[in-house]
């Protein structure tokens, strides 16, 4: 039998069994939660202003997950000389919030009650969305946790601001969460990458996110800084609150979403910096947001968002150690 058992028990395949994130273990008792990190699927999207269909995004990053399920032996990084995501970083999967359709609050409010228990686990929350309107309950489940163990600064990785602050009585779609973020006492400031072009937010949502202590970067201004000089200015000894949408990408490679705009990230652009931003401090959250899988045939879309959470993780957990 070799050293990581790939002689005993099943192959396991991609394309074999049931379609958990990564593969992982599924728990259903919300109240039994024993595990470092659990996966929330949160597939809301009524907050959308252009194209809907990111309620199947958490199906189908689980899916391209599967991917990526690295078996017995987690996953070795040549360029890193190190194993990711070994047996000894528990990943349980906790399916989906329930969903009540035309109810914004009401599902907001099972999504927020799913990252509560995470917390109250002592377990890495990571939301798999939906439209960007989910990372309102779960910036909202931060509450207690924030009392324990202190407030946390939000990193978004992004094409738009999403800094509205209300329109025709709208305070809970996507293009509102940033700006319901900064109000929370427990949020001590904002780091928002990849805001470009012709935005949903006017010049004044910019205005009032830099005069409440929000840093906004876009790509360009990105790349021209590199990885390090973006990662300077990201406060030190802070827990940090990561938010990815995945228009953040270019198009070209991430073509499927509501929103998407040209311009955008490539992989290593962002990976760099989630790497960075594990070695520099303490992540205490994660949502990533927006695929709409029926945008992209090729499903590369929902490949990138698995490979990236996947990889981030490792990086958490690694850095951790």
């Amino acid at each position: 039998m070799s050293k990581h058992g790939y002689q005993s028990g099943r192959l396991n395949l991609p394309f074999v069994g049931i379609a958990t994130f990564g593969k992982k273990p599924y728990v259903q008792d919300w109240d039994r939660v024993d595990a470092d990190v659990a996966i929330l699927g949160a597939p809301f999207d009524f907050g959308c202003q252009y194209r809907s269909g990111a309620r199947f995004g958490p199906r189908a990053v689980r899916e391209a997950s599967t991917l990526f399920s690295f078996g017995h032996a987690g996953a070795y990084d040549h360029e890193d000389d190190a194993t990711y995501l070994g047996e000894e970083v528990r990943i349980v999967d906790l399916g989906d919030a329930d969903i009540i359709h035309t109810k914004t609050e009401a599902s907001h409010a099972n999504i927020e009650y799913g990252v509560r228990k995470i917390l109250e686990a002592g377990a890495l929350p990571v939301t798999i969305g939906g439209d960007h309107s989910v990372n309102i309950p779960c910036i909202n489940a931060f509450d207690q946790d924030c009392a324990r163990n202190g407030p946390i600064h939000v990193v978004q990785i992004d094409a738009h601001l999403d800094f509205v602050d209300e329109r025709h009585g709208v305070t809970a779609g996507h293009g509102n969460p940033m700006r319901r973020a900064i109000e929370k006492d427990y949020v001590s400031g904002m780091t928002q990458l990849g805001i470009r072009n012709v935005s949903s937010t006017a010049k004044e949502g910019y205005e009032d996110a830099r005069a409440r202590g929000s840093d906004i970067l876009s790509v360009r201004q990105v790349r021209k800084l590199g990885t390090e000089g973006v990662l300077d200015r990201i406060p030190s000894g802070v827990r940090y609150y990561v938010t990815i949408d995945i228009d953040a990408f270019c198009p070209s490679i991430a073509p499927g979403t509501g929103t998407p705009s040209h311009g955008g990230f490539l992989y290593y652009d962002v990976l760099e910096i989630l790497q960075g931003l594990a070695r520099k401090g303490q992540v205490a959250g994660i949502d990533l947001v927006e695929v709409a899988p029926a945008y992209d045939p090729t499903e590369s879309t929902q490949i990138l968002a698995a490979q990236l959470l996947l990889n981030f993780i490792g990086f958490i957990f690694h850095h951790k150690e």
